[in-house]
C-alpha cells in the first residue's frame, strides 16, 4: 500500500507539473497589467457580496480579493474561504470579475490571511509539493485572467521556515511560465510591520525569495493592528513604517534606484477603528494625509482592509467587518483614495451636493425642512458656498450654514405665507467653489392656499404670441386674441390683444 501511495503521490506530482507547463500554451492574449499607481480596497469574499455591485456603488474599480486557502491542513486544492462550494472556476466570482474587467478595473486574488496562516490551510503550508502549489496559482491566473497575485502572510505562517522556502519556488516556477508564454504577472507579498518597518520573520522571508531569484514586485505592509500599547498617528506611523520597508528593499535590491523601489511599495490601512482599538483610529484626515504622501512617493499600491467597511452605520464602536466605527459617509475612504488609480499628481478636489429628503408638502403658512448633504467625491475637503433659488411668492427659502467643508451638511428651511399658492414647486440647492458648482433639486407641494399655481408658461416681452395662446402673468392666466409681441398682458385694456382669463 505505502508503495502504491508512493506511485501515486509521484503520477500526481508530474501531471502537474506538465499542467503547468502547457496549459498556458496560447495565453499570449492575457490580462491588462495593472497601473503603475493603483487603489485596490480588500473585498471580504465570504459575505455573499457581489464583488462587481459594489465596485461600481463605491467608485473603487480595482480589489483584492480576500482569501483563498485550502479546505483542511495537507491539502494542496485551494477554495474562496477554503470553501469547498466555492472552488477556483467561473462559476465563482467569474461574471463578476469580467464585469470589473469590462469597465476597466480589475481584481487581485490573494492567498492566505489570518486564518489560513493559523490553521495550517495556506496553501503553501498545507501542501507539499511545489509543482501543486504551482499549479494551484496558474489556474486563478488563468481562470479569472488577471496579471497580480497576493501572497497575505501574517502570523504562523511567517516562521514555517519550509512553507516560505515552498512558496516562493513555486512563485517562481509561475513566473518562469507567464514570461515563457508572454503573460504579465505581477506578485505582490502582504505582511505585517511594526512603526518602524518589518519585522525579522518578514524580512527572512523576503531574503528567501531573493536567493530563490523570485521576484517580487510589490510588498504591502498592513499600517494598523500595532498592539503596542502606545498613541498613534496612525498617518504618521504610515510613513514611518513605509520608509523602514524602504530601507530594507534598499539592501535587498541595491540596483534599484529610490523611484523604482518606492514603487514596490504598497499600504493597507484600516479604516476608523482598528482590532487594537480607538488608541489605533484611521480617521478621514488621516486618509488625506496618507494619500498626500502616497502620491509624493510614488508608491505602487494603496488600499484598505475592507470595501465593505467603509460606512459609519457603527460610530463609536470598535472594530467589525462591516462598517468603519468612526462617524463617515459611506464610501468616504474610497472617494479620498479613487484617484490614487494611474494617478502621479495630486487630483483636482471636487463634491456633490444632495438633499434628504429631495420633496415634500406643506400647508400654506407652515414651514418644512430637508438636509443638504455634501460629500467630498475627489480629492480633498475644501470649502463649498451654499445658495437656493426658485422659491415662489409667499415662500422664503433659506440656508443654514451657508457654507461647509465638503463632507458637513445644512439645511435648508421652507417657510410659506397664508398667500402661497397652491401647487408643486422646484426649488434648487447650488454649492460651489473653485472647482465647479453642483446642484439638488427640492419638489416643494404647497396646499391649503389662496390659489392655484399658474400652469401657464411666464409672458416673454421677446416672444410672438399668435391668437389662442395663454400666457401666466402676475398670478393671473391671459389668452391671445391675435398676434402678438412686447405688449404686456394688463396693459391693453378690454378691447386690447390679451384677455384675463382671471387668478390661477
Amino acid at each position: 500500500m505505502r508503495s502504491f501511495r508512493v506511485a501515486l503521490t509521484a503520477a500526481a506530482t508530474a501531471a502537474a507539473s506538465v499542467g503547468l507547463a502547457l496549459t498556458g500554451t496560447g495565453t499570449a492574449q492575457a490580462a491588462t497589467p495593472l497601473p503603475s499607481h493603483v487603489f485596490a480596497p480588500y473585498f471580504e469574499a465570504w459575505t455573499g457580496d457581489s464583488p462587481a455591485a459594489l465596485s461600481a456603488q463605491s467608485g473603487a474599480k480595482h480589489l483584492t480579493m480576500a482569501f483563498l486557502q485550502t479546505a483542511s491542513a495537507g491539502s494542496c486544492t485551494p477554495y474562496w474561504n477554503g470553501d469547498t462550494s466555492m472552488p477556483i472556476a467561473a462559476s465563482t466570482f467569474g461574471s463578476d470579475i469580467k464585469t470589473i474587467q469590462a469597465n476597466g478595473g480589475d481584481v487581485i486574488p490573494s492567498f492566505g490571511g489570518y486564518t489560513a496562516d493559523t490553521t495550517g490551510t495556506e496553501i503553501a503550508d498545507s501542501c507539499t509539493d511545489v509543482s501543486q502549489i504551482a499549479a494551484a496559482y496558474e489556474k486563478v491566473v488563468t481562470t479569472y485572467d488577471i496579471s497580480r497575485l497576493d501572497m497575505d502572510i501574517e502570523v504562523d505562517s511567517l516562521d514555517k521556515s519550509a512553507g516560505i522556502d515552498r512558496r516562493n519556488k513555486a512563485i517562481k516556477m509561475v513566473e518562469d511560465w507567464a514570461a515563457a508564454n508572454g503573460r504579465k504577472l505581477e506578485i505582490s507579498y502582504t505582511l505585517p510591520t511594526t512603526t518602524s518597518g518589518l519585522a525579522d520573520n518578514s524580512k527572512a522571508l523576503l531574503r528567501n525569495a531573493v536567493s530563490n531569484g523570485t521576484r517580487v514586485d510589490v510588498v504591502n505592509i498592513m499600517t494598523f493592528d500595532y498592539y503596542d500599547n502606545q498613541p498613534h498617528d496612525m498617518a504618521k506611523d504610515t510613513q514611518t513604517a513605509a520608509q523602514g520597508l524602504y530601507n530594507t528593499l534598499a539592501s535587498l535590491y541595491p540596483s534599484k534606484t529610490p523611484a523604482q523601489l518606492w514603487n514596490m511599495v504598497g499600504i493597507i490601512e484600516m479604516p476608523g477603528v482598528d482590532d487594537f482599538g480607538p488608541a489605533e483610529t484611521f480617521s478621514l484626515a488621516n486618509a488625506h494625509t496618507v494619500y498626500d504622501w502616497a502620491v509624493s512617493k510614488g508608491i505602487n499600491t494603496l488600499s484598505f482592509w475592507a470595501l465593505q467597511r467603509d460606512n459609519g452605520s457603527c460610530p463609536g464602536g470598535s472594530a467589525a467587518d462591516n462598517c468603519s466605527g468612526i462617524q463617515q459617509n459611506t464610501w468616504d475612504f474610497s472617494h479620498i483614495f479613487e484617484p490614487f488609480t494611474g494617478g502621479s499628481t495630486t487630483p483636482s478636489n471636487d463634491f456633490s451636493v444632495a438633499l434628504s429628503p429631495a420633496s415634500g408638502s406643506v400647508t400654506a403658512g407652515q414651514s418644512t425642512t430637508a438636509t443638504v448633504k455634501t460629500a467630498v467625491t475627489q480629492g480633498s475637503a475644501q470649502t463649498v458656498n451654499l445658495s437656493v433659488s426658485g422659491a415662489p411668492a409667499g415662500v422664503t427659502a433659506s440656508l443654514s450654514p451657508t457654507s461647509v467643508t465638503a463632507g458637513g451638511s445644512s439645511t435648508l428651511t421652507l417657510s410659506t405665507t397664508s398667500a402661497a399658492l397652491n401647487g408643486t414647486y422646484t426649488v434648487t440647492v447650488t454649492g460651489s467653489n473653485a472647482s465647479g458648482s453642483h446642484s439638488a433639486t427640492y419638489a416643494l407641494t404647497v396646499t391649503g392656499g389662496s390659489g392655484n399655481q399658474c400652469t401657464a408658461a411666464p409672458w416673454d416681452k421677446t416672444k410672438v404670441y399668435t391668437g389662442g395662446q395663454t400666457v401666466s402673468y402676475k398670478s393671473h392666466t391671459w389668452k391671445a386674441k391675435w398676434w402678438t409681441q412686447g405688449e404686456e398682458p394688463g396693459t391693453t385694456g378690454e378691447w386690447g390683444v390679451w384677455q384675463d382669463l382671471g387668478p390661477c
